[in-house]
């Protein structure tokens, strides 16, 4: 049975897993469509993830954990993020 990881493993994998599965540094999803057919912003929508991206690498790299709070609500904002994502069609 593996042991759970510590807050910094578990906000660096969560990191990695954001990176992997949103198209942060994508080009064409930093665009606004001509026709407004957005639902939300992606553009605002990924700007906002990455802040908080950079934040967080920042923070553990100069040895500030985050508490199970924080990095829940990081969890959860990646989540409706990319469940907006997936409305738009940006993300399958």
């Amino acid at each position: 049975m593996s042991s759970k990881p510590n807050l910094t493993d578990a906000t660096l994998e969560l990191i990695t897993q954001v990176k992997v599965e949103l198209p942060l540094y994508s080009e064409d999803t930093f665009v606004c469509g001509p026709d407004n057919s957005c639902i939300g912003c992606p553009k605002k929508l990924l700007e906002l993830v990455e802040s908080e991206v950079s934040y967080w690498e920042s923070a553990v790299s100069r040895g500030i954990i985050p508490n199970f709070e924080e990095l829940r609500r990081f969890g959860k904002l990646c989540k409706s993020v990319k469940r907006g994502l997936v409305r738009n069609g940006i993300v399958n």
